[in-house]
């Protein structure tokens, strides 16, 4: 069992974000506001979310997990689409699909062939695992669509270009796409690369820390990446096939009504 953390432990090192303070402060960042907004949502969701975990573990019915589970898929896709100033009645399905679908997918193979469940609805599984997938899956969904709705209408012209020389959609679009998919997947990828060497996960400390061996938690951290980096690639290329369907209308130009209004 790891040692726990007093509330007053807590308090201190909320103490510690006076450091990011003072450099706002300084440096005139702007992200003051922003960064204390994080901290007491962070502190508040996690208190409740801690609460209601643990009777949902000690429940652990199939119906509730499953619940759980479409609550975080969509909070998350609500978070994908809001993060990209799209408008959510367009990219709402469009965006669920790209995160629910790989999510599920892997998240069953891996309870059912890796870890070898006997109940793969298991809530410690299902809501841990999904959790980490979901939370890997969100900044690469973000970084993946910005960088490709930015490149297209910076290089409107050339692609309009293209599609005069008799280019259809997907092959005046080819270039934009590959580089959103490198852009959402790179940090995994380098993550993976000096994982061990440069840092020691979050999963694999988790798990040492709660007094797993440490070479089972090297091999849950072996999985669990590999699951991250599918699970990415997978949700960015549907998430940018599903642009490609929605966001462009019967000319092939980008719909300007697809953005929120700031």
């Amino acid at each position: 069992m790891s040692k726990d953390i007093s509330l007053f432990s807590l308090v201190l090192t909320l103490l510690l974000l006076l450091i990011p303070l003072a450099f706002n402060y300084y440096l005139r960042l702007d992200i003051g506001r922003k960064t204390v907004i994080a901290a007491s949502r962070m502190f508040l969701q996690l208190f409740l979310i801690g609460f209601f975990l643990k009777y949902i573990f000690e429940l652990n019915l199939v119906w509730l997990n499953l619940l759980w589970l479409a609550v975080m898929l969509v909070v998350s896709t609500v978070s994908v689409v809001n993060s990209c100033s799209l408008q959510l009645k367009i990219f709402g399905c469009p965006v669920l699909l790209s995160v629910g679908f790989p999510v599920i997918l892997v998240l069953f193979y891996f309870n059912f062939f890796i870890i070898r469940l006997g109940n793969i609805f298991d809530a410690k599984y299902l809501i841990a695992i999904g959790g980490m997938l979901l939370g890997n899956l969100l900044n690469g969904n973000i970084v993946g669509l910005n960088n490709f709705l930015n490149n297209v209408r910076k290089t409107e012209k050339k692609y309009l270009a293209n599609l005069a020389l008799g280019a259809d959609k997907r092959e005046a679009l080819l270039a934009d796409l590959r580089e959103s998919i490198r852009a959402s997947i790179n940090p995994t990828i380098a993550s993976m690369a000096t994982m061990g060497l440069v840092s020691l996960p979050g999963m694999m400390t988790g798990q040492i820390l709660g007094g797993t061996s440490p070479a089972v938690a090297v091999k849950y951290q072996m999985a669990i990446m590999i699951a991250i980096f599918v699970t990415r690639i997978l949700s960015i290329f549907i998430a940018l096939m599903m642009t490609l369907r929605v966001g462009f209308d019967e000319f092939d130009l980008l719909r300007k009504d697809i953005f929120r209004r700031c």
